[in-house]
């Protein structure tokens, strides 16, 4: 099965998660900047959201730029990973609007954290699909940024009820960890990259 029309999807539908959350942005009915201030936790959250469904786009294409077909199994892991995504802009709204408030900071935290067992669900899928002696697999190696995302997620959660500013805090060292260059994939491509033809 050709993998062209997932990708298109999944272009698709995260091209709308970011529609959505920036529709949260609700324009102030004053004329001076002090009227933005009220805006200033709902711009973060989104901040914050824009970066990790970019993240995810960023790796969900490298990963597919790897895999050469697809199977049944791939395509639910995808709408799985999805379906996690999607709800993004409504944690990402209410916890912004109630100024990081432990209920919404908390609920931020397991849906990253289910986005993040989804991918690794849809990464495993792939790889279950191609072989353990994939290039994907051997691309992906130990990845322990995958490994400690969830971990912190998982700390992240239950301390958004004593300091949702903490856990908040959490969030963002994942993104950034994630913010740095992985450019494993990318080197496995060109490590197999057919050598170009010389010219005369």
């Amino acid at each position: 099965m050709e993998k062209n029309r997932l990708e298109a999807f999944s272009d698709g539908v995260l091209a709308i998660i970011i529609t959505i959350m920036v529709l949260e942005l609700k324009v102030p009915h004053g004329a001076q900047f002090s009227d933005l201030s009220p805006l200033i936790p709902v711009f973060s959250s989104y901040v914050l959201s824009f970066i990790y469904v970019g993240i995810y786009w960023n790796n969900h294409h490298h990963l597919f730029q790897i895999t050469h077909r697809v199977s049944a199994s791939i395509l639910w892991a995808n709408l799985h990973l999805l379906f996690w995504l999607s709800l993004f802009p409504f944690a990402t709204a209410w916890m912004g609007e109630n100024g990081l408030a432990p209920a919404p900071t908390a609920v931020y935290g397991v849906v990253l954290l289910s986005a993040g067992i989804a991918y690794y669900v849809l990464q495993n899928a792939i790889i279950a699909r191609e072989g353990r002696s994939s290039l994907l697999a051997s691309a992906i190696g130990h990845d322990w940024k995958g490994k400690l995302s969830p971990l912190i997620y998982l700390a992240a959660v239950p301390l958004a009820f004593f300091s949702p500013w903490m856990a908040n805090a959490l969030y963002v060292s994942v993104a950034l960890l994630w913010l740095v260059p992985d450019r494993r994939i990318e080197r496995a491509l060109e490590g197999h990259a057919p050598a170009s033809p010389d010219r005369n």
